[in-house]
């Protein structure tokens, strides 16, 4: 009986499995009759790995050749999750590391391999440009370090250090967002983009073209042969119109007067900015911000104290550690103080309410209307060459009044002030110029703000009062007393509305002046004092000159572009040309930075002493120091503007780095020869 019933269990069994061997068997059959060839193509591709090769980065030069950025060959430290991603050898890797670059953490190797965890087959890149002693050091351990390898790649490198940092910018990892935003093959994980300056603004020119290895791999990914290599395709080179020697010269001379001022007595002057410019073409000759970017600094990981440098911490700006990143040149804006006096004058011509030569205020060393602002000095009776000459607030709060804000405004906005100029630099700031609009609008923000804050605290506290009430007379005379705390507090919310919300008076007095809540970049007074000295003609700033691919042929040439022709009077600008060369002149503001100057090279110039606006700052010696000019006065070519910080005065300031860029670009005095005899 139970040899019956096993017996037919067996059989049983048998059936079963010949059933899965013949479902299994016409399974095979379709595979590779029906889908061999789908299958088969499959494998292949599983196989097959696509490598990036990194193409070299197009060279940047100056506007005489000079070599500015380039690429060099160096060791870069990698890692192939797939193989060495085993908890001993990223320990073991990060120990060898901790006396070179003690930021590099087992932590951190794990993030990167993590950031690249859907394409393992490509080593992940730990440290670019090691040196030559931990290469042989790795090598010794090589047995320890199973996954470790040391690859020679092009790198970019900056040959002049500082000179003309924030122009050139920098390049560091390609981040998330820019990897998804990109086109398929033109980055990868481990791509290095320009982030800030020409690196960045021209990344598309520089960047080349990536090639590819086609490597077969194994199972588990390792690489067995390579079948094909796609050879990349260089960048394209890139000159720029900047002088070189106006750009060490001005670098070096607002190096001087930064130390300087803070020997005597200045100890927040550490951050100035710039420009010298073609006020025919609007090519940028030079360009500084101080302090110092070193665009080498940013290749790799930033250590502790390069990033306190560059980013430093806190919410409140801090004039004694300031930050470097920024291009003050384009991304920060200054009350360009009396700078902006021509201004007022050009509005009072055009107005037609002034006689430049017959016309007299008389400066008492204030302004006789409400808020009586100060002048910088007792003037008697001034013209305009005079009041300019010696910086009269007096008179230009006059001329402010008698042309109104309307003449102002329009004067300053056909001069490009609180605009972007265009300049081929990423990050340009727009700047401010006030107008009714711009006040009603964000005064009205403030001041509603201010008061919803006023009437929920009242709210709150009859709440509180009315719920501690004990008989209904106290309830009805708190009720009383609300009512009339409220009807006070509207009829004072209507005052500030219609005070703060209006133009009045002294704010056309502030701005005819260059104060108030004026507040424009260092490049647009570069280009306003640019199109006083060419005439009337608002330039395009730029940088680049050209751009030419690694065969020798321009790819892309900037020629001077005309934003526009001003709606000003040719002898409006006239007679303001004539006013500013009475700066530089005996009794004027700026004589003592350019008497030595040779007669048939003129300057004509306008200092400014500009109200900070920074809370905490002492407003009787905490100042910003700025300057504009061009020369020569009769047929002007180069255009300057720049700011100290904290300057005090520009004439005592921003004035000296005008002096020595013009002494230089006219052949007055050979600082290049100074600079190279120092270096010797």
């Amino acid at each position: 009986m139970k040899s019956s019933r096993l017996e037919k269990r067996l059989k049983i069994y048998t059936y079963v499995v010949i059933g899965l061997l013949a479902v299994l068997i016409i399974r095979l059959a379709i595979l590779q009759l029906w889908h061999n060839e789908v299958y088969q193509t499959q494998a292949k591709q599983n196989r097959i790995r696509l490598l990036a090769v990194k193409p070299l980065r197009g060279e940047i030069y100056g506007s005489r050749g000079e070599v500015l950025a380039t690429n060099k060959l160096v060791y870069t430290l990698t890692i192939s999750p797939l193989e060495g991603n085993k908890e001993p050898v990223i320990q073991k890797l990060a120990a060898m590391l901790a006396d070179y670059y003690p930021e590099i953490t087992a932590d951190k190797i794990e993030e990167k391999i993590n950031e690249q965890r859907y394409r393992l087959y490509e080593p992940v890149v730990i440290m670019r440009d090691i040196p030559w002693d931990l290469v042989v050091k790795i090598e010794e351990n090589r047995r320890y370090l199973s996954g470790v390898d040391v690859d020679v790649e092009p790198l970019r490198t900056y040959p002049h250090g500082t000179l003309a940092g924030h122009v050139l910018g920098y390049i560091h990892s390609i981040s998330r967002e820019e990897l998804a935003e990109a086109e398929e093959g033109v980055y990868n994980i481990n791509s290095l983009v320009g982030k800030s300056g020409v690196e960045k603004q021209y990344e598309k020119y520089l960047r080349g073209k990536y090639g590819a290895r086609r490597v077969e791999v194994d199972a588990r990914g390792y690489p067995i042969r390579e079948l094909v290599t796609l050879e990349p395709v260089p960048g394209n080179n890139i000159y720029l119109t900047l002088d070189m020697n106006l750009q060490k010269v001005m670098e070096k001379s607002m190096d001087e007067v930064l130390a300087s001022l803070q020997k005597s007595g200045h100890p927040k002057a550490k951050v100035g900015a710039a420009v010298a410019i073609d006020v025919k073409t609007g090519a940028i000759l030079a360009m500084v911000s101080k302090p110092d970017l070193n665009p080498d600094d940013f290749k790799g990981n930033l250590a502790p104290e390069k990033a306190a440098y560059y980013f430093p911490q806190g919410q409140v700006y801090d004039p004694l550690n300031p930050g470097a990143v920024t291009n003050r040149a384009i991304q920060a804006a200054y009350p360009p103080g009396s700078t902006f006096k021509p201004i007022t004058g050009m509005a009072a011509l055009e107005a037609g309410v002034i006689d430049p030569l017959k016309d007299y205020v008389n400066c008492q060393g204030r302004y006789w209307v409400a808020p009586y602002i100060k002048c910088t000095g007792v003037h008697g009776n001034v013209n305009y060459y005079k009041a300019l000459a010696v910086s009269c607030n007096t008179y230009f709060q006059e001329m402010g009044r008698r042309a109104g804000k309307d003449q102002l405004i329009r004067v300053a906005s056909e001069f490009g002030l609180g605009q972007v100029t265009g300049i081929d630099l990423p990050g340009e700031k727009r700047g401010l110029l006030p107008t009714p609009e711009w006040k009603r609008e964000i005064n009205a923000l403030l001041v509603d703000r201010k008061y919803e804050q006023k009437r929920k605290e009242m709210e709150e506290k009859y709440a509180l009062l009315l719920q501690e009430a004990v008989s209904k007379e106290e309830r009805e005379r708190l009720l009383k007393k609300k009512a009339n705390e409220k009807t006070i507090l509207e009829a004072q919310y209507q005052i500030d509305y219609n005070f703060n919300t209006k133009w009045q008076p002294f704010d056309t007095f502030n701005m005819s002046i260059g104060q108030g809540s004026n507040n424009y970049t260092i490049i647009q007074l570069a280009n306003y004092v640019a199109a006083i000295a060419n005439g009337g003609k608002l330039m395009q700033p730029h940088v680049v000159k050209k751009i030419v691919n690694p065969q020798g042929k321009v790819v892309k040439e900037f020629k001077p572009t005309v934003v526009r022709k001003m709606n000003v009077k040719p002898e409006t600008i006239a007679e303001t040309k004539r006013a500013m060369l009475e700066v530089t002149q005996p009794g004027g503001t700026a004589y003592h930075l350019f008497a030595n100057f040779p007669a048939e090279i003129k300057v004509a110039a306008k200092t400014g002493t500009a109200e900070t606006g920074r809370a905490g700052d002492d407003r009787k010696r905490d100042f910003h120091g700025v300057f504009i000019a061009f020369a020569p006065a009769d047929d002007p070519q180069i255009a300057f503007a720049g700011i100290v910080e904290y300057g005090f005065s520009g004439g005592g300031s921003a004035g000296y780095v005008a002096k020595a860029v013009f002494e230089q670009y006219f052949g007055i005095r050979d600082y290049i020869a100074e600079i190279e005899a120092t270096n010797e």
